[in-house]
């Protein structure tokens, strides 16, 4: 695995003042974990906002820190956005031993077409976007492609179990979770229901008689 490399400096600002660092765009960042003292950093705000995309929070990234040597292994822990904006406000970094197992969460993509969208018209859903897995840091998945050619009628779904993983890789989710399914088109429950409609309409009036029966007498 490539790991993407991303360096931090040294941050003397804490607290309110770190609105300054902002303004001049630089992003406050902590790093904690197993064999780092728990410190403060900071990163250029233009790197994060390419690196973090690339990474999410599954996809193990190397920190170069500042004043220190040695490899930093870390995943993104948290990401603190501005509620407007959108722009990156903070972010927390977990560093790990690469010796030892971790949970992470994996993102599911979906892959290939489903039949019963094309020709029948229904609508995929996707009820899990993501799987809790255990893996060596080095061995967690970027993403899991699922595919759902088969899914040609709106009885089939693809669940968990169906999932082929690395040997390396653990299961933690639940096997008999739905990953995804075809909905039939909301056109076929309309339908029918106007159909209920209409063959009450032509049924029998109140105590046995044609609904005209009155008119004709």
């Amino acid at each position: 695995m490539d790991v993407v490399t991303l360096k931090l400096s040294a941050r003397s600002v804490t607290g309110k003042k770190v609105k300054r660092l902002r303004r001049d765009g630089t992003v406050p960042v902590h790093v904690y974990g197993r064999g780092v003292e728990s410190n403060v950093f900071q990163a250029e705000a233009q790197v994060l906002r390419r690196v973090l995309p690339q990474v999410g929070t599954n996809i193990p990234l190397s920190l170069e820190l500042d004043g220190e040597t040695g490899e930093n292994i870390c995943f993104v822990r948290e990401v603190q956005r501005h509620p407007v904006t959108e722009d990156v406000l903070h972010v927390d970094f977990l560093r790990v031993d690469v010796s030892r197992v971790i949970q992470a969460e994996v993102p599911i993509t979906l892959t290939g077409s489903a039949p019963a969208v094309r020709e029948l018209g229904g609508t995929l859903l996707q009820p899990l976007l993501s799987l809790l897995i255990e893996a060596l840091p080095m061995n967690v998945p970027a993403s899991l492609d699922v595919d759902v050619s088969d899914l040609d009628d709106f009885d089939k779904g693809v669940y968990v179990r169906d999932i082929a993983l690395a040997s390396t890789v653990t299961l933690i989710t639940a096997p008999d979770d739905l990953i995804a399914r075809v909905s039939p088109p909301r056109i076929e429950v309309e339908e029918e229901t106007v159909a209920e409609e209409a063959e009450f309409d032509l049924g029998e009036g109140e105590e046995g008689e044609p609904p005209d029966a009155e008119a004709e007498s």
